[in-house]
């Protein structure tokens, strides 16, 4: 009976090993090394934190990120031209931000 269930162990673990190497590999294509996805989060994150600390309602519905060149996207929603300029101004003047692209829409209802 244990020969069995060794038996059955060994062939599971066989099996798997391709699944598993092929998860290993699998990575974020803009993602050169840890430290680089640690950085892009850390400039999203500051970001982030900037817009809260406004407190305007519409910049709660923007969305960052940065990729590994440190350029941000934000996108989502703004009520107006002035909160979208706001966000984007915030953004470029972050630290370690190389270039922003804007892609906020206005919208008035919520």
């Amino acid at each position: 009976m244990s020969k069995n269930i060794a038996l059955t162990c060994v062939i599971a673990a066989a099996l798997m090993a391709p699944v598993i190497l092929h998860a290993a590999e699998d990575r974020d294509s803009d993602r050169d090394s840890p430290k680089t996805y640690v950085k892009d989060s850390k400039i999203t994150m500051k970001v982030k934190t900037k817009l809260a600390a406004e407190h305007l309602t519409s910049l709660a519905k923007i969305h960052v990120d940065t990729d590994a060149n440190g350029v941000v996207w934000l996108s989502g929603h703004a009520r107006s031209e002035e909160a979208i300029e706001k966000a984007v101004s915030i953004a470029r003047e972050t630290e370690g931000v190389t270039d922003v692209k804007n892609h906020i829409h206005v919208t008035k209802d919520d």
